[in-house]
């Protein structure tokens, strides 16, 4: 019975890895595509979220479509790959605020920028600051002896550059003074993307299930 448990583990850890790849992979593919069809577009000047805005994009529909996507990949993920990752407080804490993140980015595509601006920006700041704070959070976690020691220092600096990014970021958007703004915003989601693709690839080819995250012994 515990060997039919481990391997139905095993198989909920490689699916929550493939979720969470392919939530992002359609994210970043939809970005592009849009990008690519709105005349002007910058990457240092323009918001992310301009590619949803129903008056000025040319495919909001697409942008917001995937992003609502990608938070419920990414959600659904976290809950099938929960096992996968190492045993302990950073895991619980880690994963909740992904889940808080994933909620919000749902919420970023159902409240595009010029449709409700203020729960924009509040459902915007809850997919950053969790996001940051969940990858700082489980690289506390990814300790030797386990299949991620060699995702920690990988996590942090990731999740920091976020972090660092946001703190620049929010202040200056009060009184409109970011310097390129789109480039600043890029620096905060592109970390938290860059983990969940990696990441859901790591967890997609864990060979079999190993109680608490450890790596399996030789």
């Amino acid at each position: 019975m515990g060997s039919s448990t481990s391997i139905l583990v095993s198989r909920s850890v490689r699916w929550g890895g493939v979720l969470i790849g392919v939530g992002v992979t359609q994210f970043v593919v939809a970005m592009a595509l849009v990008q690519s069809r709105y005349g002007g577009y910058s990457l240092l000047t323009n918001y992310i979220s301009d590619l949803g805005n129903t008056s000025t994009s040319p495919l909001p529909a697409v942008f917001n479509d995937s992003i609502i996507l990608l938070g419920l990949f990414a959600f659904l993920g976290t809950l099938l790959a929960w096992g996968g990752f190492p045993r302990g407080g950073p895991r619980v804490v880690g994963l909740f605020l992904v889940l808080v993140a994933s909620i919000a980015a749902v919420l970023v595509g159902l409240f595009p920028e010029n449709v409700n601006p203020n729960v924009h920006d509040i459902v915007s700041l809850m997919v950053f600051l969790p996001g940051g704070l969940a990858l700082v959070i489980l690289a506390a976690g990814m300790r030797e002896g386990t299949r991620w020691s060699s995702y920690r220092i990988f996590s942090a600096v990731l999740g920091f550059v976020t972090l660092a990014s946001l703190v620049y970021y929010a202040p200056t958007q009060l009184n409109n003074t970011t310097w390129d703004p789109g480039l600043i915003e890029r620096l905060i989601v592109a970390p938290i993307l860059i983990w969940g693709f990696v990441v859901g690839i790591h967890l997609a080819r864990i060979p079999r299930f190993s109680p608490a995250g450890r790596a399996p012994s030789s």
